[in-house]
């Protein structure tokens, strides 16, 4: 069984933080997870052009077709991707977020279509949902439940596609660990420390030492393969199912991990 998990960014592919992590079953206790780090050079360039100023924005469209490829290449029907999917709803009784949002206390809100704070947060926000409906066109669906609340499992039928929003600094809280610091602010020393924290309580190996936005998309890749065994224990859904609301999506769930010893205390918001 193996998983997707991608840190999204909409400028320089060098950004873009792609890692494949997979599981072989086993008996307990539980195998290490192998994280296979991937790197997704701009379209028909070398690594090295990435770094200039030429084209520097990522095309949505050729990002989820190059994304949808890997998955199908390496028979992966879970992605993660770190970013919104979806404005929140009118009716959900929050003024400028999404029920998920509000739940995890997230850093950047979107609010209804259009709104989102910052304000500096809306071109990412935008390109993440093209990311999520380029996806789709190509056969994918957003994570959707069952109707109870008290659901043991997504509703994802075996060969499904489904693609799942993921929030690293949630997912270290969530693993009780110190969440790694943003990208400009974090120093080797931190990503060193976040690494080994990690590794202590989730087992993994890497091909390659990973990066920040690799390492981000590790953390927040590792409820994917809990959706991908059925394993509700190991993993908290967090917000309302999504839906379309006046032209738009709206809500859906984010989804983390949760540390072994207090897998028990999974739980299902709505």
């Amino acid at each position: 069984m193996a998983v997707l998990s991608v840190d999204l960014a909409c400028r320089r592919w060098s950004d873009l933080g792609v890692v494949v992590l997979s599981r072989a079953a086993s008996p307990l206790p539980a195998p290490s997870v192998t994280c296979e780090i991937i790197a997704l050079d701009p379209p028909g360039l070398g690594a090295a052009h990435d770094q200039g100023r030429i084209n520097p924005e990522i095309d949505p469209e050729i990002l989820a077709g190059r994304l949808n490829h890997l998955c199908a290449v390496r028979n992966i029907r879970i992605l993660m991707l770190d970013g919104p999917q979806a404005w929140k709803s009118a009716a959900n009784g929050l003024k400028h977020a999404r029920v998920s949002e509000r739940q995890l206390n997230t850093a950047a809100k979107t609010g209804l279509p259009g709104m989102v704070k910052p304000a500096t947060y809306r071109s990412f926000a935008e390109f993440c949902m093209d990311v999520y409906d380029a996806l789709c066109r190509r056969g994918w669906r957003r994570l959707a439940t069952r109707p109870q609340p008290d659901a043991p499992e997504p509703a994802a039928a075996p060969l499904e596609r489904v693609l799942v929003e993921s929030y690293p600094h949630a997912a270290w809280k969530s693993l009780e660990l110190k969440p790694l610091p943003a990208k400009r602010r974090a120093r080797v020393s931190d990503l060193a420390e976040a690494y080994g924290a990690l590794r202590a309580v989730v087992p993994f190996t890497t091909n390659r030492p990973p990066n920040h936005d690799q390492l981000q998309a590790i953390v927040g890749g590792l409820p994917g393969l809990a959706l991908e065994e059925h394993n509700p224990a190991a993993m908290r859904i967090v917000g309302n199912p999504p839906h379309r609301e006046q032209g738009h999506w709206r809500e859906g769930f984010i989804v983390v991990p949760l540390p072994p010893r207090t897998a028990s205390s999974v739980r299902w918001l709505h």
